[in-house]
């Protein structure tokens, strides 16, 4: 999974210095914070993303019933609906991976100053 994030956030920054990162991760994919953190760490070294925060934002499992229509919103798996306990169900969120962002640095840092940073050109983002 890291190596996805990575191999996205190197194409998009384009030779560029990466600050940070942000991905949405549903439930389902079962990330494991200090696996992906040091993968991430571990095969991004010397790259774009040498040294780069990342922010995970987590979201939930969402299903629908084609019973009753109902909408059930769970941290993990859903097997029965919320409503009727049937089990025809569509899934509507909780598997994504989506970079939803990175931030770049325009130019090294000097002696006393930050790196400017701005949002990258990514798809589907409200910035």
């Amino acid at each position: 999974m890291a190596a996805g994030v990575l191999d996205a956030v190197e194409a998009r920054a384009a030779g560029r210095p990466v600050c940070a990162v942000r991905v949405q991760v549903g439930a389902l994919q079962r990330l494991e914070r200090p696996v992906f953190d040091q993968a991430f760490a571990l095969i991004g070294d010397g790259g774009v993303a040498d040294g780069a925060s990342v922010e995970i934002v987590e979201v939930p499992v969402t299903v629908r019933c084609r019973d009753c229509g109902a909408t059930t919103t769970a941290d993990g798996l859903v097997t029965t609906c919320g409503g009727c306990d049937g089990h025809d169900l569509e899934l509507l969120a909780g598997d994504d991976l989506v970079l939803e962002s990175i931030t770049l640095a325009d130019r090294a840092p000097g002696p006393g100053r930050e790196p400017r940073r701005r949002w990258a050109d990514v798809p589907g983002h409200p910035r």
